[in-house]
């Protein structure tokens, strides 16, 4: 156990060493977060640099360090034994960072009694039930949730020095193509000749060790199935019955327990239509995306014809980066009339803001589409916020009394 946690302090100082961009989080007053007792808890997917954010966080400071994403801490885990290691090896910490937590069979308790003791607690975690149930429940008011998500368009613009305001210039464009298409993952944002082959790998493993073996799934080709199923009808309205009979399935409660697992994860978001009734709300089929483009391009398809539906999926993604909860504040939405609204934004009771997505409106039967689409659900949602997201397009639009600003991908926030 003492071997293996001075093998960690050498990993976390090598991590230390390394030079990293300063990620965007909705808290700007890091100082403040760190000096409060409740635990800042940085959750996402695997590979987005939780990690990274919490020792950029923590850079400077004395704190120990420990990684449960390493088989030589789980299997000799014994927590007494652990915490007089620590003392030891990191004498005085005033700061713990608990990487992967969730791989502790009974985390919840311990970083609850952790808690009690006054230690100031950094923990990542890779796993969206993680505050759910039992944990909930021991931690309600005592945490403090830092999402984190893959290099939002921003963020790359920002790695490549570029002004996101100046869309004419050819490295701005090559840049947001291809994010489009390749996504935010920081490991490829630098060394895209390897994005394909890292993303279909970093998806297997997500499945692997996140869904198939926490689970102990033993039908691993339904799950699978299911899993390319997704990536293949990413923004598109699905029911498990959909989902079961376009695979061939026999059971749908086989279906649902499976999406649910691949949802864990934060691989994949059910968007649910909106309605004010939540019977009825519950029943229709939910619109389905990925954490990132990128896994589309490497995992499922030729997405040459969906740069539209693309597009969509990094929308949807940046609607959850800026805070919206899927199911709270986030829908989409169908009119009587089948006119259908990508995302409905609500604040409390009141529908905030609509928002369509478009790739490319320089067709006029495409943009009367979009804009039919828009009006006629605002005028049942009594909503008077619109807009359509485009790839490059910008100004305003006048239809039936409502102002629809055209706002570029670059630009939206």
């Amino acid at each position: 156990m003492r071997e293996t946690i001075i093998n960690q302090r050498k990993e976390r100082d090598h991590l230390l060493a390394q030079s990293y961009l300063p990620r965007r989080t909705m808290y700007k007053d890091i100082e403040a977060m760190l000096n409060s007792p409740v635990i800042k808890l940085i959750t996402g997917p695997r590979r987005v640099g939780k990690s990274t954010q919490a020792l950029l966080m923590l850079k400077g400071r004395n704190f120990a360090y420990l990684n449960f994403d390493d088989n030589n801490l789980l299997d000799k885990w014994n927590e007494d034994l652990v915490m007089l290691m620590l003392d030891e090896i990191y004498p005085g910490y005033q700061y713990l960072m608990l990487d992967e937590v969730q791989n502790v069979k009974g985390w919840d308790v311990w970083v609850s009694k952790l808690y009690r003791r006054g230690v100031n607690l950094v923990i990542t975690g890779s796993n969206a039930n993680m505050l759910s149930g039992e944990m909930a429940t021991l931690l309600t008011g005592r945490y403090l949730e830092i999402k984190m998500f893959p290099f939002s368009l921003q963020e790359v613009f920002d790695w490549n020095n570029l002004d996101n305001k100046d869309t004419t210039t050819s490295s701005h464009v090559i840049t947001r193509d291809d994010y489009l298409r390749n996504g935010g993952y920081p490991e490829t944002v630098a060394r895209r000749a390897i994005t394909q082959s890292y993303l279909a790998s970093l998806f297997d493993a997500i499945l692997l060790k996140d869904v198939v073996k926490r689970h102990k799934v033993r039908n691993v080709p339904d799950l699978n199935s299911i899993a390319l199923y997704l990536l293949a009808n990413f923004g598109n309205p699905l029911s498990y019955n959909d989902i079961a009979s376009s695979l061939g399935l026999a059971s749908v409660s086989t279906v649902k327990k499976f999406v649910s697992y691949l949802h864990e994860p934060y691989l994949f978001y059910s968007l649910p239509r909106y309605n004010n009734k939540l019977k009825l709300m519950k029943k229709a089929p939910q619109k389905s995306y990925v954490i990132d483009n990128g896994f589309i391009t490497a995992c499922a398809f030729n997405t040459s014809s969906n740069l539209g539906r693309l597009l969509e999926n990094q929308v949807m993604i940046e609607l959850l980066r800026q805070g919206y909860e899927i199911g709270l504040s986030l829908f989409y939405y169908k009119s009587r009339n089948d006119k259908e609204t990508d995302f409905v934004v609500r604040k409390g009771t009141k529908v905030e803001r609509l928002i369509q997505v478009c790739y490319d409106i320089s067709s006029e039967k495409t943009l009367k589409r979009e804009i039919d689409s828009i009006a006629e659900c605002a005028g049942e949602l009594k909503c008077d916020n619109l807009t359509i997201v485009t790839n490059n397009d910008e100004g305003t639009i006048e239809k039936n009394g409502y102002t629809i600003q055209l706002v570029p991908i670059s630009k939206f926030e």
